[in-house]
């Protein structure tokens, strides 16, 4: 009777295992990570990226290869991500505009960011510096904002193309400000700092890095900054919340975020965003973000859901006067 119960219990338990699902019966991962990035290699979305995934891959004991799927402002990257996943080992990372803005200003991005995206966790972030030429009069926002408020010709602003972030931001301070500018489009910084201290345009929203080695050259002043707190790459450019008639929580920040496919297991989901946060914890790592100009910002899934959220509505409605205007 003893040996027929013994045999019985070890039935049993063979059946509930062979039962249970293959993520439960082995340790994740066991296979090499995917990360698909939407830009080209050597661009700063991909910087940031291998910097994330070169300690990841040491941590989790299986390489993370990083593949560059460029174009449509990082749509292609979240595309791929998509039509590449079913293993659980296959991800992302991505700026915040093809999660918040995409949708609204391409005719189809072939994704719904609340369906089809499990948000991982925030990697970083990088907010805007209102910039303008070494020789301009304008020496602080109060006497940029009343000069843009000025009855005589607008002042012209450069930003990285339409819908870009710097676009978006000044069409945001813009109203916020209760000014009108003139949008000039570009396609990069260069071009940018190039007009403002040529004189052919009058400002420009830009990323820190971008106008800093113009700045310690003499060239350009930044009049202020679109976080909420200093930047530690700029930590003497004032914040413009709350200065020239700017409401107190002023913000516009560009993000970079960690992302799975919808259906990725929320096991797996959690791994990731407890083993990218000890990383992003690291000081050497956080200097090497803040070399190319971004703040580590890691956080929950459930707050990085919120930010998508947040922004969505946020740039929509900056969007929608834009379209209207």
């Amino acid at each position: 009777m003893t040996i027929d119960l013994t045999r019985r219990a070890a039935i049993s338990c063979a059946l509930a295992l062979t039962a249970l699902p293959v993520s439960a019966q082995e340790t994740w991962p066991t296979e090499p990570l995917r990360v698909f990035v939407g830009f080209p290699a050597g661009s700063s979305p991909d910087v940031l990226a291998r910097i994330i995934t070169d300690p990841l891959a040491e941590r989790l004991g299986q390489p993370v290869v990083v593949e560059n799927r460029p174009g449509a402002g990082g749509v292609i990257g979240v595309q791929q991500m998509l039509a590449s996943a079913g293993n659980g080992h296959t991800f992302g990372t991505t700026i915040n505009g093809p999660l918040t803005t995409a949708q609204r200003m391409l005719e189809s991005t072939g994704y719904d960011v609340a369906e089809d995206i499990a948000p991982v966790t925030l990697i970083a972030t990088s907010p805007l510096v209102l910039a303008v030429s070494s020789d301009a009069e304008m020496t602080d926002l109060e006497s940029f904002v009343a000069a843009a408020g000025a009855e005589e010709e607008a002042l012209a602003y450069g930003s990285v193309g339409q819908g870009s972030g710097a676009h978006l931001t000044a069409e945001l301070f813009s109203d916020e400000a209760g000014v009108s500018m003139l949008h000039i489009p570009f396609t990069s910084y260069a071009e940018v700092t190039t007009s403002i201290m040529g004189g052919e345009i009058d400002a420009g929203f830009m990323a820190p890095s971008a106008a800093l080695p113009f700045v310690e050259s003499g060239n350009m002043r930044m009049l202020g900054i679109t976080s909420a707190e200093p930047f530690p790459q700029a930590p003497d450019v004032p914040v413009i919340a709350g200065q020239a008639g700017l409401p107190d929580d002023f913000r516009a920040e560009l993000w970079n975020a960690f992302m799975a496919p919808g259906d990725t297991d929320p096991a797996v989901i959690d791994r990731l965003n407890t083993e990218i946060t000890q990383i992003l914890e690291d000081p050497e790592v956080q200097q090497k973000l803040l070399a190319i100009g971004w703040q580590a910002a890691p956080g929950t899934p459930a707050e990085m859901e919120e930010r998508i959220a947040t922004d969505t509505q946020m740039w929509g409605a900056v969007i929608d006067r834009v379209e209207a205007q």
